[in-house]
């Protein structure tokens, strides 16, 4: 493996990291050679995945939306670890109905997980970032996981969308006013991955160019190079892994 994609001596952060295409992103860091802190509030997924990897691999409980248990998973990330950088902003859900019975409470909950929870992670790990770079020079990285529903609309699942538009909006502001501090910010846009999520989604109604649909290590591939040095010269982007499903217009 190239020396750009080693994490040897980095500490990364996933939230929503003990299932699905957090756990994948999981296993690719530590891997790779990194010290990963599993986020979540599965705490029962999160023991196994962080007893199964052993060394360099912790978890942490966090609800991405309270913030002071942001501040918490912080601190526990520098005690176990020294450092941080690498954040993993994965943890989101999803909810449809019509939006004449789309209800306050499923807007909020789809909302302050995947936008509001992202805001707070980024508002907490900037500051022990830019002190790293200042202490010596070594930047971060933030990928903030969106959807392809964030490129485009969906019927149906409009807080979803909302909060997917949000977090590519905010990837970007994000990556112009931190730039300078050292810290890369980018966004990846998955299409249909097989997932907990997904599971009652039958892919053979959705017009896939490459045939399948996606798996959580597809991901995990794109996040880990985002993180890495290998993409050292690349922030504010937004990266499609849809098996080319946004590509074209759909025919009949």
């Amino acid at each position: 493996m190239s020396d750009r994609f080693a994490f040897d001596g980095r500490v990364a952060l996933v939230t929503g990291g003990a299932r699905g295409i957090g756990a994948a992103t999981v296993r690719a860091l530590h891997g790779a050679g990194g010290d990963v802190v599993v986020a979540d509030v599965g705490d029962a997924r999160g023991d196994k995945l962080a007893e199964e990897l052993g060394d360099r691999v912790r978890f942490v409980h966090l609800d991405v939306t309270d913030e002071k248990a942001w501040d918490a998973a912080i601190a526990s990330t520098l005690e176990s670890f020294g450092s941080l950088d690498v954040l993993v902003n994965n943890a989101g859900i999803a909810n449809a109905a019509p939006i004449e019975h789309m209800t306050t409470e499923k807007w909020n909950a789809a909302i302050g997980v995947n936008l509001t929870g992202v805001f707070f992670g980024c508002r907490a790990v900037v500051p022990v970032m830019k002190a790293q770079f200042a202490e010596s020079g070594r930047g971060g990285s933030i990928v903030n996981v969106s959807s392809v529903d964030g490129m485009r609309g969906s019927p149906g699942v409009h807080a979803y969308t909302a909060s997917k538009w949000g977090v590519r909006g905010l990837t970007k502001s994000l990556a112009v006013e931190l730039g300078p501090s050292g810290i890369r910010v980018n966004s990846v846009h998955p299409g249909f991955v097989r997932t907990p999520m997904t599971a009652r989604i039958d892919p053979e109604n959705l017009d896939i160019p490459l045939g399948r649909p996606g798996t959580p290590d597809d991901i995990a591939g794109t996040i880990v190079f985002l993180a890495s040095d290998a993409s050292a010269f690349t922030s504010g982007a937004e990266l499609v892994v849809d098996g080319g499903m946004i590509a074209g217009i759909p025919h009949k």
